[in-house]
């Protein structure tokens, strides 16, 4: 369903063959995010940035920093040394989509005793699962 606001606008992630419904999960996924929310911080070597996003394994945040620098939010600079270096950092747009993205973050923190407390409810009628 459109809205006057969706109407006007090139792309929408409601449309199925729509390129920024793929930008948009890699933004949200598990790891996506948290990359993001952690490069906000500043440039990061690789393994700084793996331990600052806690269980994401070596595979995935390589696949993950390849999708955000494909889609423009994720600047990769090798640099010529032994053994090489690699720093990441966001560009102006990875900037502007973290922030946004930090701004949910911080909202869902700092709602979280209201999260446990719907969950508790919830189990205590559902049946806990």
């Amino acid at each position: 369903m459109s809205t006057p606001q969706t109407e006007d606008l090139p792309y929408s992630v409601f449309a199925r063959a729509c390129p920024s419904r793929g930008t948009l999960e890699h933004v949200t996924g598990r790891w996506g995010g948290l990359a993001l929310g952690a490069l906000y911080e500043g440039s990061l070597r690789f393994n700084e940035l793996r331990r600052r996003v806690d269980g994401v394994s070596e595979k995935m945040l390589s696949q993950t920093l390849q999708a955000l620098e494909r889609d423009g939010l994720v600047h990769r600079e090798a640099q010529p040394t032994n053994p090489p270096r690699v720093d990441y950092e966001l560009t102006a747009l990875g900037r502007e989509v973290a922030e946004r993205l930090l701004a949910l973050i911080q909202c869902v923190e700092g709602r979280m005793d209201e999260v446990l407390a719907a969950r508790e409810r919830y189990d205590t009628v559902r049946g806990a699962r």
